[in-house]
């Protein structure tokens, strides 16, 4: 696994943070999420940065937009409209200048439900509980197993077929960051190394299908599914992230966001 840059991985981070912040704030009921897709596009473009997701084994747009029941790679369209009560992952991930930051977070569009209020908290805080167990020594079964305490404790279930990934100069590389595993296990974690923290939270079963586009991930319930991501690099004083900021440092504007205007 390749050491990275840190100085590079911030400005990537920043980057893929900001225009993450900038798409949440077009959430609205009535919006296609084909818009969302265009405005990554140009906010990345105008930022300097390529979209790292655009093409990527023929992936057709430059962001994941995963609405209610998607898991992930959701492609956005004009023909899937956002409601009322929707909650929508977007996963941003950006080329800057050699390095890639990858983020994402699960906003609300209009009034949750309990249920999805639910989902989307146990979500965010099962990243960042992983957040926490990155240090040098540890190992991905470390991360994993307090992932996994905090889910089951909450009733929900963690995806187990998708995770996260070694990320530097590539946007996916080894290695794969699971989220079910028992402490001690897998790959020891050293300074340099950089891997996205991003579990699947699902409402019911863990059970997940593909759709025939090849690329969306659903619930095989049709429950609602959530997602939070963020890029840490491994230093030897802990976990730096590198893809903080006004909304995937915990989802604070996917809840303002999902406000009603008065």
């Amino acid at each position: 696994m390749e050491l990275v840059n840190l100085s590079g991985m911030r400005r990537a981070g920043r980057s893929a943070a900001a225009t993450l912040a900038n798409a949440a704030r077009i959430l609205r009921p009535g919006l296609a999420t084909a818009a969302i897709d265009r405005l990554v596009r140009t906010d990345t473009k105008r930022r300097g940065g390529r979209p790292s997701q655009l093409g990527y084994h023929g992936f057709p747009a430059s962001v994941c937009v995963s609405r209610n029941h998607v898991v992930c790679h959701g492609i956005p369209k004009d023909s899937e409209i956002l409601e009322d009560g929707d909650i929508v992952n977007i996963d941003v991930t950006t080329e800057l200048d050699g390095w890639n930051g990858d983020c994402s977070a699960t906003f609300f569009v209009g009034r949750p439900s309990p249920e999805a209020t639910h989902v989307v908290d146990v979500a965010r805080r099962c990243r960042d509980v992983g957040i926490a167990a990155v240090q040098p020594g540890a190992t991905i079964g470390d991360i994993a197993a307090v992932i996994m305490e905090l889910a089951a404790s909450e009733g929900c279930s963690i995806v187990e077929e998708y995770g996260g990934h070694g990320i530097g100069r590539k946007m996916h590389q080894p290695p794969s960051v699971m989220y079910v595993g028992e402490r001690g296990d897998g790959m020891v974690l050293r300074p340099g190394m950089a891997i996205t923290i991003e579990p699947m939270i699902n409402l019911g079963s863990s059970t997940v299908r593909v759709l025939d586009d090849g690329w969306t991930v659903v619930t095989a319930d049709g429950q609602l599914s959530a997602q939070f991501e963020h890029t840490v690099v491994v230093t030897e004083e802990g976990a730096v992230v590198t893809t903080r900021g006004p909304v995937s440092a915990g989802g604070t504007a996917g809840r303002r966001s999902g406000r009603r205007r008065r």
